[in-house]
């Protein structure tokens, strides 16, 4: 009669251990992965590319450029919003990125 539970023939030692390296081994990836994002510069433009802002892979804006046309004393609003735009749509690219090299790290890894 088959012994019920356990792991039959000893087999599942072998397997945890390998799947701790795997778990280690990504894990590697994973910070070598970030530690590569957050090296990156992410470029944004909204309004035709009069306001563009980049934003590094930390999440610290690095620099804002607008254009002349763009600076109307009389529409501050519409400025403020372009570069509200611009920095969510950078910061868009960040955590689009970030999943990526996720989904490439975990090939589909129910979490």
């Amino acid at each position: 009669m088959a012994k019920r539970g356990g792991f039959p023939g000893g087999a599942m030692p072998g397997n945890m251990s390998n799947l701790m390296k795997q778990a280690q081994r990504m894990q590697r990836q994973m910070e070598e992965n970030q530690k590569a994002l957050e090296e990156k510069d992410f470029t944004a433009k909204a309004g035709g590319g009069a306001v563009t802002v980049t934003i590094s892979g930390k999440r610290e804006v690095k620099s804002v450029k607008l254009s002349p046309e763009v600076v109307d004393p009389d529409d501050i609003e519409m400025l403020e919003d372009l570069v509200v735009a611009a920095m969510n749509e950078a910061l868009k690219q960040i955590d689009d990125a970030s999943s990526d090299s996720m989904s490439k790290l975990t090939g589909g890894l129910p979490f």
